[in-house]
């Protein structure tokens, strides 16, 4: 807590209006929001390489921010630090009532049904009882980010397919629907419709096997940049670049670079 309090009080002393950092003073909480993305992107980065100290460091920098825009929303006396803790210390107790009440639950899909019913009652108790179901699902997630919590929000009224099969047969549907799209080229809205949906087809098929889509995403791009790495290595030690190879030769490559990876 000494350690948190020395932060609290040196954000205030990056505030001062007299003293304080002349940038960190004229920040406000639209101007940060895109700083704020890219730490959050830093810390996945730091799991992903099992950076643990630069993950240490990254979840520090996150701190930072949230500190931040607590500091700014207290002197536009709305909500301070210590009231964002308070709610969210509340927030856990009241949608763990297996662990702070007598509540049981017997595994974690009861967990998971709980956690959704309680969050219904939050949205039923906040005043405003015409909202829709998939009202609050923020609209600045990347997109296969949200397009899951959307299928898994209105699975919890029912509305999801049972069996992959079903969801197999829709992304066939799809694609054809695509393929007739492609057939007018200059009729790039539909094309971009089309191709939307099939995305998200997809993603309802990895959610369906609990797979992230897109930490799925995330690593199939991870695996184009070590073959396409691969296909570049191997050209410069030819003498060659990418610019005068040729697209057969760089398949080549891209094979090969699928072969070197089985093994």
């Amino acid at each position: 807590m000494k350690e948190l309090e020395r932060l609290l009080l040196i954000m205030k002393s990056l505030r001062d209006p007299e003293n304080g950092c002349p940038w960190d003073k004229e920040q406000t909480i639209d101007s940060i929001k895109a700083f704020t993305l890219e730490e959050a992107y830093e810390v996945v980065d730091a799991i992903e390489r099992k950076d643990v100290g630069g993950l240490r460091d990254e979840l520090g920098d996150l701190l930072f921010h949230i500190v931040f825009y607590s500091e700014m929303a207290d002197e536009d006396k709305h909500f301070n630090f210590h009231d964002v803790v308070k709610q969210l210390n509340e927030k856990l107790e009241r949608r763990h009532p297996h662990v702070f009440s007598d509540h049981k639950v017997d595994n974690v899909e009861e967990v998971k049904a709980l956690w959704e019913q309680i969050k219904q009652q939050e949205r039923n108790d906040s005043g405003n009882k015409s909202r829709n179901l998939l009202d609050d699902i923020g609209k600045h997630m990347p997109a296969t980010k949200r397009a899951d919590k959307l299928q898994k929000r209105a699975a919890t009224v029912g509305f999801d397919w049972t069996d992959s099969q079903d969801i197999l047969n829709k992304i066939d549907e799809e694609l054809s629907e695509l393929r007739h799209a492609l057939q007018e080229p200059n009729n790039i809205d539909n094309i971009s419709e089309e191709l939307g949906d099939l995305m998200f087809c997809c993603v309802n098929l990895a959610r369906h096997y609990k797979i992230d889509s897109e930490i799925s995403l995330r690593d199939t791009n991870e695996k184009f940049v070590s073959r396409f790495n691969y296909i570049e290595e191997a050209l410069r030690k030819q003498k060659k670049s990418l610019t005068n190879a040729t697209l057969e030769e760089m398949d080549v490559l891209w094979n090969e670079a699928k072969q070197e990876a089985k093994k």
